[in-house]
């Protein structure tokens, strides 16, 4: 098994910590306005219309009309809001999943440059603590754009908001700690080294499927959608927000549908394990990513919005008892076994 590099006495140099930081926002923020387009040309194919078709070659310039629009809107503040809680909600929301982004590793330590280099951002020996810790500054970042903007369609949906990510938040991390338990260490890369021989999805199927619904809601994704109901909020929390601070509430949307899959893939799917050389591991980490990218984009064309009633009855009934039992089975397996 694979220790943290904390555990191992193994400190990278500060160069190649500064280029591997700038090569997370790098490819944050050019797979995440590609991914806005997919999900468009996705759901028209779904719904047997046309996607964006008319800005570039086949629509593929959307993402920048989108975000040259959004930048050259007025930054507007609404008189009864607190300016510097305003501005700091969707701050926030994006800080909380880019930092969670460098949590994922595509990859096992090599050797590049004549030294050895781990493929992802940070490895720590609490990782999955790092995960809901950084997390749950999305909470707080929601929280305050609904409550700082001085609307009580904001308030309603803010508040919204946090009873959702907190009912889902619970399963979510009992969904993990099955596979914690069977890994025995909270570092991601060494749970992904603990599935050479099977990937945990196959013992740890009914984890795998919690956390992904829980994903679904703390993502606010279809069919979960409730902190912004259009058609009851008004868009919710972000009913005030318009320019480039509505494009990053937007920005931390799909920011944290990768880090849910990412998470996924990680735990349950053998991380970036697949056949071929060890260079193939950040692809075949990023196609297992993107599939399960990919099936937010299908459920979201698929399944109608819940009540907000069977929304929680679905997270306290349903998905907290289900978590519960399978960490109880998994604790008493591994101990017998």
């Amino acid at each position: 098994m694979i220790l943290p590099l904390a555990e191992v006495g193994f400190t990278e140099a500060i160069w190649v910590m500064v280029v591997k930081s700038l090569v997370i926002f790098a490819v944050i923020f050019a797979i995440v306005p590609v991914l806005t387009v997919v999900e468009r040309k996705v759901l028209g194919r779904f719904q047997a219309r046309y996607g964006p078709n008319r800005v570039g070659p086949v629509g593929l310039m959307q993402p920048l009309a989108d975000a040259l629009k959004l930048i050259g809107k007025e930054p507007y503040t609404p008189d009864r809001a607190l300016p510097l809680l305003y501005a700091l909600g969707p701050a926030l929301v994006v800080f909380s999943g880019v930092t969670i982004l460098a949590l994922l590793p595509w990859g096992n330590v090599q050797e590049i440059g004549g030294g050895p280099v781990g493929l992802y951002g940070i490895d720590v020996s609490i990782g999955v603590l790092y995960f809901f810790a950084f997390g749950s500054f999305a909470f707080y970042g929601l929280l305050l754009g609904g409550w700082a903007s001085g609307s009580k369609y904001s308030f309603l949906g803010a508040m919204r908001s946090a009873a959702q990510l907190i009912s889902y938040e619970i399963s979510m991390a009992l969904a993990l700690l099955g596979a914690i338990m069977m890994a025995g260490s909270l570092s991601l890369t060494a749970v992904v080294e603990a599935q050479h021989e099977v990937w945990y999805v196959v013992p740890q199927i009914l984890g795998f499927l919690i956390f992904m619904v829980a994903g679904f809601a703390e993502a606010n994704r279809a069919p979960f959608d409730l902190p912004e109901a259009d058609a009851e909020l008004v868009a919710g929390y972000q009913t005030e927000y318009g320019g480039m601070r509505f494009g990053s509430f937007m920005l931390a949307e799909y920011i944290e549908m990768l880090v849910i899959s990412g998470i996924a893939v990680t735990f349950f799917l053998g991380g970036w394990m697949g056949p071929g050389p060890g260079w193939l591991d950040p692809v075949w980490m990023l196609l297992k990513t993107l599939s399960l990218v990919f099936v937010f984009f299908w459920i979201r064309a698929t399944l109608p919005r819940l009540r907000y009633d069977q929304l929680m009855s679905l997270g306290w009934k349903v998905m907290l008892p289900l978590a519960t039992l399978n960490v109880l089975v998994t604790a008493v397996l591994v101990t017998v076994l």
